[in-house]
């Protein structure tokens, strides 16, 4: 398997978690989000994936793109570990914090969505952490009460093994605080953050560890 990945990409960040849990081997291919205008603009890149966008991962003849599409793809080609549970219900709660993080909160603070802020509307810097803060801070409330109340939390967001809600929820804190957006006021998220950066393959998967890693 190859992965195009960039970084500090919450979504790539998704798809490296998912591969070093299910212990998969893959060929890491660095799509570099500013340098150049943006690498993932190439037409060369274009020719991989057309919607310009990462993570795209190419399985021999198949090439998957969209991060919750390729966890699926994963969980149903190697399903052991099981980053799903096997009742419907359950299946479904999980699939919500997922949801919610990946597609309620994260594509507002999307690298698109900033930059557009900032080169078309004109918006200044301070403006625009300003609006990732509110959107990450509206997100992480409501998932916070959301998590207290639910009895199915254990160590991570459903029991005590990691799903994909929880390889959701990693990547969205560690932008928090990239932002340096405090999280004093969701013990619940921080102490399962905590307890998924226990494990090997989500330190694997961290943005400091890849290939393309900046300080």
């Amino acid at each position: 398997m190859k992965l195009y990945s960039y970084f500090r990409s919450s979504a790539s960040y998704r798809v490296r978690i998912a591969l070093a849990l299910k212990g998969l081997p893959y060929e890491y291919a660095a799509v570099h989000l500013l340098r150049g205008g943006g690498q993932q603009h190439s037409e060369v890149y274009r020719d991989v994936n057309p919607e310009g966008l990462v993570p795209t991962l190419e399985d021999g003849a198949h090439t998957l793109t969209q991060s919750l599409a390729i966890l699926e793809y994963l969980e149903e080609l190697h399903p052991s570990p099981a980053l799903l549970p096997s009742e419907a219900i359950d299946r479904a709660y999980v699939r919500s914090v997922a949801f919610q993080l990946a597609c309620d909160v994260h594509p507002i603070n999307n690298l698109r969505v900033l930059q557009y802020l900032s080169q078309t509307i004109g918006i200044t810097d301070d403006q625009k952490t300003a609006w990732y803060r509110h959107w990450i801070d509206i997100g992480i409330t409501s998932l916070e009460k959301k998590l207290e109340a639910d009895r199915r939390v254990g160590l991570f967001v459903y029991g005590d093994s990691p799903t994909i809600a929880d390889i959701c929820l990693v990547p969205q804190v560690w932008n928090a605080r990239r932002f340096q957006i405090s999280l004093e006021r969701y013990p619940t998220i921080t102490r399962i953050a905590g307890n998924a950066m226990e494990l090997d393959a989500f330190v694997q998967a961290d943005p400091s560890k890849q290939p393309d890693a900046e300080s």
